[in-house]
């Protein structure tokens, strides 16, 4: 071949080579640009809460402890030089209103994720239109089982405890403790109760009387009559604050006196003695169980650095249980993000979850993999006295099947310089 020939030839090839190195950098570029809601400066998340409604007592206020703890990292130079936005829509704990909302968020705010979606109804509605989306939807605001599908739900994963894993511990107790009593079920008339029962009865066997609720429907009074005339002597409720509240109140008034053992989501004792007022005697002895830091303890590291934070960006509202979940929630977010890497993808998020491997305020490890998208292992007892909610005894784990409840003694991690995760 001639020197000019042979030249032009490796100049062609040489050409080639730089075009095509620069159109796999422009489609990764492209890749990245077209990401929903990621930007070089901020990701945009969203939510469903039930800032009105049924279940507004108390878990309206978890989203704005979410917020307070975005906007303390914002402060801090957000994630990977990223900005967290935010975005909180009200369903009024609703289904259909769910439906509505959570289109809005994916479809014309172009959330980059779903993040702590609450309520078992409310959330099982738009499983399907998120899976659809390849959305990643993070840490819903339920324990119910239906998060933890990999094979039918593969962006979807829950975050606390599942009702079945807390229904087996409490039952564990109860057994323990009330030995030979008549046990009993009251329980919200979906996913949550019957989750929390299978649990019960996976230990326990049949209850002796079970009883449910529907949230828009405030009259207890016919279901708590029926346990009274059951004999119920220990009542496990799975229930949200307003109607362990009513159930509760509902019991002092017919003479009914059982020892209550409530679900965590409902038993936050501030949320519920502000519903009861003058009546939050009724309180006194209650059993619940939690997995994250007492609100009420000042001594607790993690406490200490949420209430820095709460001071700062949510003085408005105050201190509790609700307000320890959305800041413990975000704290994970912030951990998965991380994991996730400076470029941003839905699937890194989603892979960075199922890696797991994350540690923070919570009391048991979290149980996610490929093929568990459950969140927290277990649960501790708690109980009040003399008004004050504390916890007692050790803390338990299991699964949602037939696995044995296990004492679990490692030491819970201490939080890092401003609460806010770097690995």
């Amino acid at each position: 071949m001639h020197p000019t020939a042979r030249r032009a030839l490796a100049a062609a090839a040489g050409l080639a080579l730089l075009v095509g190195a620069s159109a796999c950098a422009n489609d990764e570029q492209q890749a990245a640009e077209n990401v929903p809601g990621v930007t070089d400066t901020e990701v945009v998340i969203g939510t469903h809460q039930p800032l009105t409604g049924p279940a507004a007592p108390g878990y309206s206020k978890i989203s704005a402890a979410t917020k307070a703890y975005f906007d303390h990292v914002n402060s801090k130079g957000g994630v990977n030089g990223r900005k967290i936005v935010y975005k909180v829509m009200d369903d009024g704990y609703n289904p259909a209103n769910t439906d509505n909302v959570v289109r809005k968020l994916v479809l014309d705010d172009k959330v980059f994720a779903l993040l702590g979606g609450l309520g078992t109804p409310t959330h099982t509605n738009v499983l399907e239109f998120v899976k659809a989306q390849k959305v990643p939807d993070l840490f819903v605001s339920s324990g119910s089982r239906n998060w933890n599908q990999p094979d039918k739900y593969p962006t979807t994963f829950g975050w606390q405890p599942d009702y079945t894993v807390e229904g087996k511990i409490l039952a564990t107790f109860v057994k323990q403790q009330f030995a030979g009593a008549k046990v009993c079920h009251f329980g919200q008339n979906d996913d949550f109760g019957r989750d929390s029962l299978l649990g019960v009865e996976k230990v326990l066997g049949p209850v002796a009387a079970k009883q449910t609720y529907t949230p828009t429907n405030q009259q207890v009074g016919p279901a708590i009559g029926a346990l009274k005339a059951a004999g119920c002597q220990v009542v496990i409720s799975a229930s949200i604050p307003g109607f362990t509240a009513l159930a509760m109140g509902q019991a002092a008034g017919q003479g009914f006196k059982a020892q209550w053992v409530v679900s965590n989501v409902g038993a936050d004792y501030t949320t519920l003695s502000k519903q009861l007022g003058d009546k939050k005697v009724i309180l006194e002895g209650m059993l619940a169980d939690n997995y994250l830091p007492m609100a009420n303890d000042a001594s607790n590291p993690w406490i200490q650095a949420f209430t820095k934070i709460h001071q700062q960006y949510n003085a408005a509202n105050p201190i509790d249980g609700n307000a320890v979940y959305g800041y413990s929630m975000a704290y994970t977010f912030v951990q998965a993000l991380l994991a996730a890497g400076k470029d941003l993808t839905r699937e890194k998020l989603l892979d960075a979850v199922r890696k797991g491997g994350f540690k923070g305020p919570g009391l048991t490890p979290f149980r996610y993999s490929e093929d568990v998208h459950a969140g927290y292992s277990g649960v501790r007892m708690n109980k009040v006295t003399g008004g004050v909610q504390s916890y007692f005894g050790p803390t338990w784990t299991t699964d949602d099947g037939d696995g044995e409840v296990k004492e679990f003694t490692e030491t819970p991690t201490a939080p890092p310089a401003d609460a806010i995760p770097t690995t």
